[in-house]
């Protein structure tokens, strides 16, 4: 009866999430990677509608696109082409809450089928109170749809693999289709065919060790299901990706290959320090989890660790190894091949399910434990109090769920200035709509020049007289714009904490539980961009004009200060020069290409000293500022050459087509080994 009954409540609560779900997808904004994404499945859609005439989605050597087979986003496309949807992001938000209800679902259901339906009852409320996991369900058509894979490959192979003789056709269809679909999004996934493989052996080797029988025709008759399965499920995979049709075996292999060790890295914020990507500490990527997950699904997964050792010996106990398997391989691999990791953990989202599946089997094992109605009752209330803290930020803020911090970190507040907030970009889609109704707001017409730290394109398509592009935040006085828009990525976490970003002049800020995370500014003169244009035209009496005016009405814009001293030095104003140098500094202690100058100053000057110090800062702040080990081993080399070698080779290995660092490094052995110079200095004639 009490299982009857939790039935019921199962499809209530699918029902409930899935309406919460469409109705805070409403809110949500534009990510960074969906502008990319949904381009290259313009492309893809091309490549398909031409017969493979029009061949753009296979070359994209900036973002590397082809590599992924992003099915989901390619069929959403497809669909709104076909039923010609014109509000093309609004349907993506719907296909992508979609996916992610859809992983719920799954989850749920492989509860039920592990422990019964009030583990599964608990898998949707520990789902539904995740805000990284519902705010990536609104606009993640990459990392949400791939989660789906996963976890349906994991169950449909425990399922296909426990039917025994009897094979039913729906689970082999279901593991074909889910094994094909996570494969079809991220090269990556045909993991699950080692899975399906593994399991294989591990489960017949169970069976035999149980005493368990099982004849010599089940098992042939289940590894040529198994072979038959993964084949399908591989071939199926590629149907919808364009590079991988080419040649479905070394493609797809070589798209693996790229995104294992993704090409591209990103600076970021983590632990109060911007790192690249590829320079992470060892446990950026569960330390990310920790501080974002609610607290009580971590305290499930302890549960379920601690109480599953009385419960060794149970026979679901080998399903719940797999589950914890899945989960910990992808991120001991990830740690130990040392990959690429940035955004958070977004890329590991795929793992989430099984984390929450094992969670609610943690609390369905304390509840059972807990015999008195009071004590369970108790608990009960414990688990909601514990529960308010992401509802509310969920609730309060439906446009930025996925930016929710744990109490770890004193919530997003805590994390402001030491971890990333809105990495995705989400803020500049609100920002632009404030942005549109204050420009008719103030009967503003013409050819308004709107940048922004990432597209808004689609934003202001309805406003084709507007110009919109891309800057970067430190490089925003170089570019002719009339107003920007500015998140708070990529800023230097010193501004965000001592509060000179955002802007006091900004025209509006947008909050998000009491932390600015977009700005909007509005030009007031445009000294500045006019000055750098002069300095770029080599006017420098009229750059040091423009500048001089310039500063007089923007005081926290380092970059406006260095500008002016590379006037000022042209000039020959060389002490008014450091002065604004320093003044950079000043808003910046991290500004590079200050700390840069100011070290060739010194160098020149013969203030050896002083010039390493500011070298030495300048690669305690960017590991990857090539020209800063090229100056400091030509500062160091006459006294310790094998020091200078020594920077110039760690130069090399980050980069090793930096010609600069191999000229310098033939430099050291000019005297004392010709051969070996002369071996550089052809290597260096080889780099363009």
């Amino acid at each position: 009866m009490q299982e009857s009954y939790l039935k019921y409540v199962l499809w209530s609560l699918l029902a409930f999430v899935l309406a919460f779900m469409l109705v805070t997808s409403r809110h949500a904004g534009i990510s960074c990677d969906e502008v990319l994404h949904y381009g290259q499945s313009e492309d893809v859609y091309n490549y398909f509608e031409s017969h493979g005439k029009d061949t753009a989605a296979l070359h994209n050597p900036v973002w590397h696109l082809g590599y992924y087979g992003q099915s989901y986003d390619n069929l959403v496309t497809f669909i709104a082409h076909w039923l010609d949807i014109d509000d093309i992001y609004s349907f993506r938000h719907l296909m992508s809450t979609l996916a992610g209800w859809l992983v719920i679902v799954v989850t749920a259901f492989f509860a039920r089928w592990l422990s019964g339906y009030g583990t599964a009852v608990i898998v949707i409320l520990l789902f539904t109170i995740t805000p990284s996991f519902i705010g990536h369900s609104h606009n993640n058509l990459k990392d949400i749809p791939f989660a789906l894979g996963y976890i349906s490959s994991a169950f449909f192979t425990l399922k296909f693999l426990e039917s025994g003789k009897r094979n039913p056709v729906f689970l082999i269809v279901m593991l074909t289709i889910s094994i094909a679909f996570t494969i079809s999004i991220r090269a990556a996934g045909a993991v699950v065919i080692l899975y399906l493989a593994i399991c294989f052996a591990a489960f017949y080797a169970l069976k035999y060790l149980r005493g368990e029988g099982f004849s010599v025709n089940e098992l042939v008759h289940k590894a040529v299901l198994t072979g038959l399965v993964s084949c399908c499920g591989y071939f199926l995979s590629i149907i919808l990706w364009p590079f991988a049709l080419q040649d479905p075996l070394r493609n797809v292999y070589e798209a693996y290959r790229v995104m294992a060790h993704f090409p591209d890295t990103f600076r970021q914020l983590f632990e109060g320090k911007v790192l690249w990507s590829d320079f992470m500490p060892w446990y950026y990527l569960p330390k990310t989890m920790l501080i974002t997950i609610p607290l009580i699904v971590t305290a499930g997964i302890v549960f379920f660790i601690v109480l599953s050792i009385r419960k060794a010996g149970s026979r679901r106990m080998p399903e719940y190894f797999f589950l914890a398997f899945t989960i910990l391989f992808p991120v001991l691999f990830a740690i130990l091949s040392e990959s690429n990791l940035y955004s958070s953990w977004r890329q590991f989202l795929f793992i989430y399910p099984a984390l929450v599946l094992l969670s609610a089997k943690g609390f369905d094992l304390l509840l059972k434990m807990t015999g008195r109605i009071y004590l369970k009752a108790a608990f009960i209330i414990l688990m909601l109090a514990f529960s308010s803290h992401p509802v509310k930020f969920m609730l309060s803020y439906p446009a930025y769920s996925y930016m929710y911090y744990n109490q770890l970190t004193g919530g997003l507040k805590g994390a402001y200035g030491n971890y990333e907030n809105d990495y995705y970009f989400i803020s500049q889609t609100e920002a632009s709509e404030w942005l549109l109704s204050y420009l008719k707001d103030k009967n503003v017409s013409g050819g308004v020049k709107i940048a922004a730290t990432y597209s808004v394109a689609w934003q202001f398509r309805k406003r084709p007289e507007t110009e919109t592009f891309f800057i970067r935040y430190e490089e925003r006085s170089q570019a002719d714009w009339d107003y920007a828009i500015i998140v708070n990525r990529y800023i230097n976490p010193e501004k965000l904490k001592n509060k000179s970003w955002p802007d006091p002049q900004a025209l509006h800020v947008i909050y998000v539980d009491g932390v600015p995370v977009c700005e909007i500014l509005e030009r007031k003169t445009k000294d500045d961009y006019l000055g750098f244009n002069a300095l770029q035209e080599g006017a420098y009496h009229s750059a040091v004009e423009f500048f001089s005016k310039a500063v007089q009405n923007e005081d926290s814009d380092e970059m406006i200060f260095y500008n002016f001293a590379i006037a000022l030095r042209k000039t020959g104003e060389k002490s008014k020069a450091d002065s604004m140098l320093r003044t950079a500094l000043g808003i910046n202690p991290d500004f590079e290409p200050a700390l840069m100058f100011l070290g060739n100053i010194a160098a020149d000057e013969g203030r050896r000293a002083e010039a390493e110090k500011y070298y030495r800062k300048v690669l305690s702040v960017n590991v990857k500022y090539f020209e800063a080990y090229t100056e400091l081993a030509r500062l160091v080399v006459d006294d310790d050459v094998r020091q200078a070698r020594d920077l110039l080779r760690s130069c090399l290995t980050l980069n090793p087509g930096f010609r600069s660092a191999i000229v310098a490094l033939a430099d050291t052995y000019r005297k004392s080994d010709p051969d070996i110079a002369e071996k550089y200095d052809k290597l260096a004639d080889s780099v363009k």
